[in-house]
């Protein structure tokens, strides 16, 4: 049952070094306060999935948290280049990282796997394409049925799954509503899940059509993180900080620069107001 945490709690018991962790939030609901969390505890060794590794993914790697990093596209979406997820790659600072790549479809179907439980993903995809080349967790197998070729990877089941969301009850049920990505998936193919909400209400109220609620059962912690998905955007309570991704790029491009950046913005900060934090930056940015 969902238990409800100071941020700092809520990591502390969901995740440990080493662990597979995944991330989600597809350009909307990003658990960026959560990503600075694990700055702060030091995390290492984590193998990070996440199917757009972005600005927090960058942020983590710059800071040493990752060994290796399982994704299917990579970058500053709008802007280009993660630059301290190529520093690591290619020329191992902080330190070295490994990859696996795969395409959003194998991405998705994976995580859908892991949640029900099933040892790997199979999908009509992969034909004619190089990534099988460099990913020897691409396979083919053979349909026992119609005897055509298909995909097979590997299902994803992280040690702990981070997602942030609008609301939670009282009783730890969460909603996520809006654009999704796969939250849910990642959630029920986890071990361990915490979930960063805008705020807790008695009652969810009217809701979208295309809503997600986990419930109580599904999530470990919950921690009230308003402004925590920042500079992503979160539906019916703020918009997406177009000038924070476009500063981004400056100020991870010189690693002096980017650990200056961090130890004044994500270390020193804290995790006590992450909405102001994230008012401060909007302005500084624009």
């Amino acid at each position: 049952m969902a238990e409800f945490l100071s941020l700092a709690q809520a990591m502390e018991a969901t995740m440990r070094d080493g662990d597979t962790v995944a991330m989600e939030g597809f350009t909307h609901l990003i658990p960026h306060a959560a990503g600075h969390e694990v700055v702060r505890q030091r995390r290492k060794g984590l193998t990070l999935i996440r199917m757009t590794p972005d600005i927090v993914y960058d942020q983590l790697i710059g800071m040493g948290c990752a060994e290796k990093v399982v994704f299917s596209w990579g970058g500053n979406p709008g802007v280009g280049s993660l630059h301290r997820f190529r520093d690591a790659y290619e020329n191992g600072w902080p330190n070295k990282i490994t990859i696996e790549e795969h395409s959003h479809a194998a991405m998705a179907n994976a995580y859908e796997a892991g949640a029900a439980n099933l040892p790997c993903a199979i999908l009509r995809g992969y034909i004619g394409a190089d990534l099988p080349k460099v990913n020897p967790n691409i396979r083919h197998i053979t349909c026992p049925f119609t005897g055509e070729t298909l995909a097979a990877v590997p299902s994803i089941r992280p040690d702990v799954a981070v997602v942030h969301a609008q609301r939670a009850d009282r009783e730890g049920n969460v909603l996520i509503e809006g654009i999704l990505g796969v939250q849910k998936e990642a959630v029920l193919a986890a071990k361990r899940a915490l979930v960063t909400i805008e705020e807790v209400v008695d009652d969810f109220g009217p809701r979208s059509l295309n809503a997600v609620i986990l419930p109580h059962w599904t999530v470990t912690a919950i921690a009230c993180v308003p402004g925590g998905a920042h500079p992503s955007y979160a539906q019916g309570y703020y918009k997406r900080d177009n000038a924070y991704y476009k500063a981004w790029d400056k100020i991870s491009r010189d690693r002096d620069g980017f650990l200056a950046w961090m130890q004044a913005n994500v270390i020193a900060g804290g995790p006590q107001d992450f909405a102001k934090y994230a008012r401060r930056l909007s302005a500084a940015a624009e």
